[in-house]
């Protein structure tokens, strides 16, 4: 019997774009990170697409593409900001299909996804069939070419979902054991019904479809797929192979497949560092001749289905109860509130039913005139959100609409289009995932049916916000503070909103504190200031401008005038308003100019109320990461009296400090706090700087170790990573320099001293590359002894094992 192995992660994250800017905002929880995909880059995808392999030594002998050697699907949410924020990872899980097509006989190892992690079988067939063609032409436009298979998001499938599937030409997906129904050898009449997850999933099978078409289907192995979820499995990667391979058995078949599909974040991100394990387990397959490695379209090809099978309709991977996960109050949690506690999904399903019912009636009505097929549109708009560059947008007008048309209509139609897609990822499943409808995931997709009832007033002049509200009061919520889904929309959603005269004011309150600006980017809008005054006296600051601000997502444009009167710390005030007549705006201008300069803020406040009417803000309302920015500079002083404080407290205490530690006495918080915070400061900057001191970080190091103080391990961490790894490309420039060699290898020593559970995979990549490029020529030259030398000592230091080197 022939034995093959597929392991398929299923990589996703949601969309966490705030749905106003189309960027993710700063997220605390993901410290010492901008956010959670940040993050997650860093723990798993990134190490996946370079993943070692360690010898009997554990140094590396090997950094493999993971991507390369499975079979795996991403979101191409993800993949979109990956595109933009991770690009080396982007290319290199590209990469890894394109090696992968050679490796499986032209069968490459990324399958497409739904696009946008909408539990399929809760949808109507409109939807399904668009989230199928944005999907596969996500997967066209990133990987080049037609995928063979579609990941369908939590594997939620009925028969209507792969009609649609079939439709399309995807020729197979992947489902839980439990899916699978009843199963007959292909020819014969009779079904023979399954067990619970009692199918054979050593096997492709055929499933026939009502209208006469058919897909393939896959079961994985549900034991190892669950072992492998919770790390059992990934202790190491050798015992991974061994556990895989047990379930090989030889069942008198030609061949025998065991594959397994679980999330591709467990891999790093729910285990660290168990990218390894996965890597080692397909090398140790491989190199020992155990099994030959697989992706699905080649095993397909080599093993068409003997078999037929009928699946559970509206079933899931995740949930014991089909789909009721996602549409009621099924007993499915995670344990934060008990069991029977989940009954706000019923409503949030029947709200956002009814809001999208709404807006297919609003955007057939608009966009009917303009367009003859609105839905086909809609299933084309996908080409325009992955590029939404000048001259695609171009494209778009001449193959859909003949050439330009007028910028009324242009701005219409996306808008039209920008509602739908708001729409769909109001869907996103983590939205009843989890276990209150307070919790962030529930509250980002809350935020997306937001945008679209904002987008339905602005084309259509319906507002069906109240219409929602009415449903979501009926959304019981777990979390103190919320009554209900209302509640938590008023609290948490509304406050989210931006419109352009927002983005105004987030332009006019940032230049207090960045230089005049002309031309900038806000997110996804761009401003042009047309006029500008800054006027300064001590710590009070007063502008006036005038800008016009431009969405670069529906192409509105909007003429604004602000005036902001900072009088210091957090007290600020911004008004913003519609174009007003030159000669007004120049008036007003001249009149707070006046009051300004007459120290009379009172009245500069009551020239701005009046002339700008409601509209006014405040530190408040600058977006996430800029708020932040800017109340850290606001307290810049207030760290430096506390710094000089605590500065003072422990270097006058330094002595009696020494003798309470002598004297096996626990220091007391007064004192103790502030030498945490000065030691561990000190110890940043050190790291931190240019060409930082080896003794200044022994000597802080020492000082910790002596008054047994905390260090805050993962700032130093973070910090001293960061510094290797920018070692390392300063050395990748130069590699055969002797003096930076030894400079990098005195310094890598002891930053590893300082800091343990470094991430430094990019230094290990970039070293791994010189010891394969240049330390072979190094070591032939009799001369360079020194910096072979000092070069083998960075690699135990960095835990590679260079080219030639004796096993330790």
């Amino acid at each position: 019997m022939e034995r093959y192995i597929c392991i398929h992660g299923h990589f996703y994250q949601p969309p966490r774009e705030n749905p106003w800017l189309e960027e993710v905002e700063l997220q605390d929880s993901a410290y010492p990170y901008h956010d959670w995909n940040s993050r997650i880059t860093v723990e798993c995808y990134r190490p996946n697409a370079a993943s070692r392999i360690l010898g009997p030594d554990k140094k590396i002998i090997d950094i493999v593409n993971n991507y390369a050697k499975m079979s795996f699907n991403f979101g191409p949410t993800l993949l979109s900001w990956l595109q933009r924020h991770a690009t080396d990872v982007y290319d290199m899980i590209l990469e890894a299909d394109k090696k992968s097509l050679y490796l499986y006989d032209g069968h490459g190892a990324a399958m497409a996804q739904a696009y946008s992690h909408m539990i399929m079988p809760l949808a109507n067939r409109r939807d399904k069939r668009t989230q199928v063609l944005w999907g596969l032409a996500d997967f066209e436009q990133r990987f080049g070419r037609r995928p063979e298979g579609m990941w369908l998001p939590e594997t939620a499938v009925d028969l209507e979902t792969l009609e649609v599937l079939a439709e399309e030409g995807i020729k197979f997906t992947i489902l839980a054991p439990k899916q699978a129904k009843a199963v007959r050898k292909i020819g014969d009449h009779d079904w023979t019904p399954l067990e619970k997850e009692k199918v054979d999933t050593s096997m492709a099978y055929r499933c026939p479809l009502p209208s006469g078409q058919s897909i393939d289907l896959f079961f994985y192995h549900g034991p190892s797929a669950q072992s492998v979820a919770s790390g059992r499995y990934l202790q190491n990667g050798e015992l991974f192979a061994e556990k895989l391979l047990w379930e090989l058995k030889d069942q008198g078949q030609p061949a025998g497949l065991i594959h397994i599909a679980t999330d591709g974040e467990t891999f790093g991100h729910h285990h660290r560092h168990t990218d390894m394990a996965l890597a080692y387990c397909l090398h140790h397959i491989e190199s020992n001749n155990l099994a030959q490695p697989t992706v699905y379209g080649q095993y397909l090809e080599l093993f068409p289905p003997t078999h037929e099978i009928q699946i559970y309709e509206n079933s899931a991977w995740s949930c014991e109860h089909g789909v009721e996960r996602w549409r009621s109050n099924c007993g499915c949690h995670l344990g934060r509130y008990p069991s029977g506690k989940q009954q706000w999904r019923k409503p949030l399903r029947e709200g956002l039913d009814w809001l999208r019912d709404q807006l297919a009636l609003v955007y057939e009505y608009r966009m009917h005139p303009l367009y003859e097929d609105p839905w086909e549109l809609r299933n084309q708009y996908i080409d325009l959100v992955n590029d939404r560059s000048k001259a695609n947008l171009k494209r778009f007008w001449q193959t859909h609409f003949q050439g330009d048309p007028k910028r009324s209509d242009q701005v219409l139609i996306l808008k039209l289009l920008e509602m739908q897609r708001q729409a769909m990822l109001m869907y996103t499943s983590c939205g009843w995932f989890f276990d209150d409808i307070a919790g962030i995931e529930t509250v980002q997709i809350m935020q997306y049916a937001a945008r679209a009832i904002q987008l339905a007033k602005e084309v259509d002049d319906k507002d069906f916000e109240p219409g929602l509200l009415e449903i979501l009061e009926q959304a019981n919520c777990n979390e103190r503070g919320y009554s209900n889904g209302r509640d938590v929309y008023e609290k948490l959603v509304k406050p989210a909103t931006v419109d352009l005269n927002r983005v105004g004011a987030h332009l006019a309150i940032q230049s207090i504190f960045d230089k005049t600006p002309k031309k900038l980017d806000v997110y996804c809008y761009h401003a042009d200031v047309e006029h500008y005054e800054k006027h300064e006296a001590g710590i009070q600051v007063l502008a006036t401008g005038r800008a016009t601000i431009t969405s670069q997502i529906v192409l509105e444009r909007h003429k604004v005038d602000f005036a902001v009167l900072h009088l210091g710390d957090r007290n600020l005030l911004c008004a913003v308003n519609d174009r007003m007549a030159d000669a007004d705006y120049e008036s007003i201008c001249r009149q707070l100019q006046e009051a300004y300069e007459r120290g009379d803020s009172t009245e500069v406040m009551r020239i701005m109320t009046v002339n700008f009417g409601a509209n006014s803000y405040s530190l408040w309302h600058l977006f996430k990461d800029e708020q932040r920015k800017i109340l850290y500079q606001l307290l810049e002083s207030t760290w430096k009296e506390i710094e000089a404080s605590y500065r003072q407290i422990y270097e006058h205490n330094f002595t009696l400090m020494q003798l309470m530690h002598g004297m096996h006495m626990p220091l007391p918080k007064a004192l103790a706090n502030p030498a945490e915070y000065i030691i561990n400061e000190d110890l940043r900057r050190t790291i931190h700087g240019d060409d930082f001191e080896l003794d200044r970080l022994q000597d802080l190091v020492e000082e910790a170790n002596r008054l047994s103080l905390n260090l805050d391990s993962e700032i130093l961490q973070y910090e001293a990573s960061h510094k290797i790894c920018f070692m390392l490309c300063k050395l990748e420039a130069n590699p055969e320099s002797l003096a930076l060699l030894k400079d990098v290898e005195t310094k890598v020593a002891a930053l590893k001293r300082v800091a343990t559970q470094l991430n430094i995979q990019t230094a290990q990549n970039i070293f791994f590359d010189l010891s394969r490029k240049v330390y072979p020529t190094q070591k032939t030259l009799p001369e360079a002894r020194e910096w072979v030398e000092l070069f083998e000592q960075l690699g135990q230091h960095l835990g590679v094992k260079v080219n030639g080197e004796r096993d330790g």
